[in-house]
């Protein structure tokens, strides 16, 4: 499944300005999500009581928080560790992005949930490439200025613009609520994910990436930022909504 909205005004569709080598560059905020499952096994009963002890000894995850988990140890205790990461490679090169993978970092994360935002302020010159190795949990990758829910199963596959606004909510949920996501493994998503460059050409392909759209006289920010409709633009953890940046 994978989502390519209807065109809208140029003045409703949000700006990324990311940085360029030394330089600030200005591009649309895509509103393409792809979006799939690929095949993996499930991790070993060895690793997963592994994560539940990091998760509840060290990381003490809150709801809504997205936070990094050690890869390096999970490698040692997770044989299948390559599979996975073959069959998300295998799934992007079908998708015109063969080789990306390879040539970008990745990292194992958790989350409990995660409150609505971008990333235009970090990674406005990537995007997200995610590959969920938790069981179906009852929650969806929700992405609200596109009216698009993806549910987190075991496998799930995403590539997708870190600026598109997004969140992890209660499957059926009108929003982000904490009292969704109590206290145990239960709540708690892993996933391996992978930065790719948003000015590889074919990573801008498939995400339909417009560059260099602001215009000369616009002002120009001199740090990575989101504008919507000529402000710095931030999103309300709860609803998911565009708000001015100053009351994000």
């Amino acid at each position: 499944m994978n989502h390519r909205p209807p065109p809208h005004p140029a003045q409703d569709q949000p700006t990324s300005y990311f940085w360029s080598g030394d330089a600030i560059r200005s591009r649309r905020v895509s509103g393409v999500v792809l979006a799939g499952t690929v095949d993996i096994p499930a991790p070993p009963a060895r690793l997963l009581a592994d994560w539940s002890r990091e998760l509840s000894s060290r990381l003490i995850l809150e709801p809504g928080d997205v936070e990094a988990m050690p890869l390096a140890r999970a490698r040692a205790r997770w044989p299948d560790y390559a599979r996975c990461v073959q069959a998300m490679a295998d799934w992007a090169g079908a998708l015109g992005l063969p080789g990306v993978l390879a040539a970008s970092d990745v990292a194992l994360m958790a989350c409990r949930g995660a409150r609505y935002h971008h990333d235009g302020t970090q990674y406005g010159g990537a995007a997200f490439c995610n590959l969920f190795v938790s069981e179906d949990k009852g929650q969806d990758v929700h992405f609200p200025a596109l009216d698009l829910r993806i549910p987190l199963t075991r496998g799930t596959a995403l590539i997708f613009d870190t600026c598109q606004p997004h969140g992890v909510i209660r499957r059926g949920g009108s929003g982000f609520h904490a009292a969704d996501f109590p206290a145990g493994p239960d709540c708690t998503q892993l996933f391996l994910t992978w930065e790719l460059p948003i000015e590889d050409p074919r990573v801008g392909q498939a995400l339909g990436v417009v560059f260099d759209v602001a215009s000369a006289t616009a002002p120009q920010p001199q740090e990575e930022q989101v504008w919507l409709n000529g402000a710095s633009a931030g999103v309300c953890p709860d609803s998911g909504r565009w708000r001015p940046a100053d009351e994000a």
